[in-house]
């Protein structure tokens, strides 16, 4: 007669309940701090529940998904998890807002092998700080402990946003014609794209996190969170509406592949390298991987985190605003009439 086994419990098998009962009681707080007008049910139930707002007359949703790259690796090599976060927001609301649409609310999704109730808190805190600053409800989310899915002392995120936007105010570049003036709005850093390429050039420079960079440790560059838009955006919109013609967030692809994303056939967005002086970081990540300009182009924003396109005779007017908004703003170029088959974003 064999031996009786112990029986065995979830904990046994990897996942810890009473950690993840504990997370949560540490995100309550967080999220509550992102509430606002629309929300009938948060975090806790099976759902949450979220009632346009009324003010919408024709209220057209919109919604985006993203996560945040291999800039998750540095944050695991580097311990820096108090920020991604906020790129998990960005790079969501930021996509939603281009259309002309108000971030509502926002669902995570955390997954990990092993759960680490602090590292967890970090994460989510500054996902309700990105929800804070853009000015949407952190309302809901998943967090899975899956073991063996993940190597120890990492993670992913996901991230979802819906915004509402009135049908008739949407922006979609159609309106955009030859003579229009391209605006760019300052980014923060290197935002959530191009860390393949960025760590492979902060490997060959055997370059460490605490090194002085400018006078600031390399990791804070390097991890600088995304700028968020939101606010100045709207701002903006409210005050000049349709004369906001286009406006394109400067993700993956760079200047290059995301401003053709407004425009349409027979149009250009003729930039001019010199309208900005592109950030230090840039730089040096260019010389110390010796990469061609064309490619920092359609790799990183290369210090342009926003394009605006908006008619040359409103163009001092609305650069101006976002100067009022806190937001640093430079006038790229101007839209041009082109052959179908050229390129549609140049940078010369």
């Amino acid at each position: 007669m064999t031996q009786q086994q112990a029986p065995l419990t979830y904990r046994d098998a990897g996942v810890d309940i009473d950690a993840g009962d504990a997370l949560v009681d540490r995100i309550k707080p967080l999220a509550a701090r992102t509430m606002r007008e629309g929300v009938l049910a948060g975090i806790g139930g099976f759902g949450a529940l979220f009632e346009v707002p009324k003010r919408y007359k024709e209220p057209v949703l919109v919604s985006g998904t993203d996560g945040v790259g291999t800039k998750l690796k540095l944050a695991f090599d580097w311990q820096r998890h108090d920020t991604v976060g906020i790129d998990l927001v960005a790079m969501s609301v930021n996509d939603i807002l281009v259309q002309g649409a108000e971030p509502l609310f926002f669902l995570d999704y955390f997954a990990c092998g092993k759960l680490s109730v602090d590292v967890a808190a970090q994460v989510v805190g500054g996902i309700a700080k990105g929800c804070e600053l853009s000015g949407c409800a952190l309302i809901g989310g998943e967090t899975a402990e899956m073991p063996g899915m993940y190597p120890d002392g990492e993670y992913d995120l996901a991230g979802f946003a819906v915004g509402a936007a009135e049908k008739s105010k949407l922006i979609d570049g159609k309106s955009i014609v030859p003579g229009d003036v391209v605006l760019g709005l300052a980014s923060s850093g290197a935002h959530s794209n191009g860390y393949s390429l960025l760590r492979k050039i902060l490997q060959r420079a055997n370059a460490r996190p605490e090194q002085d960079f400018h006078g600031r440790p390399l990791g804070d560059v390097v991890m600088a969170p995304t700028r968020l838009y939101v606010k100045p955006v709207l701002a903006v919109l409210k005050e000049f509406g349709s004369d906001i013609k286009g406006l394109a967030h400067i993700t993956g692809g760079g200047l290059l592949d995301n401003v053709p994303r407004i425009l349409q056939p027979g149009l250009q967005a003729h930039l001019n390298r010199d309208a900005w002086t592109m950030p230090e970081l840039f730089s040096w990540l260019q010389q110390q991987g010796g990469v061609a300009d064309t490619e920092m182009h359609r790799v990183f924003n290369c210090g342009i985190g926003m394009v605006v396109v908006v008619p040359a005779a409103r163009a001092q007017e609305i650069m101006k605003a976002f100067r009022d908004q806190g937001e640093t703003v430079y006038q790229l170029g101007d839209i041009r009439s082109a052959a179908v088959d050229q390129p549609q974003t140049v940078v010369v």
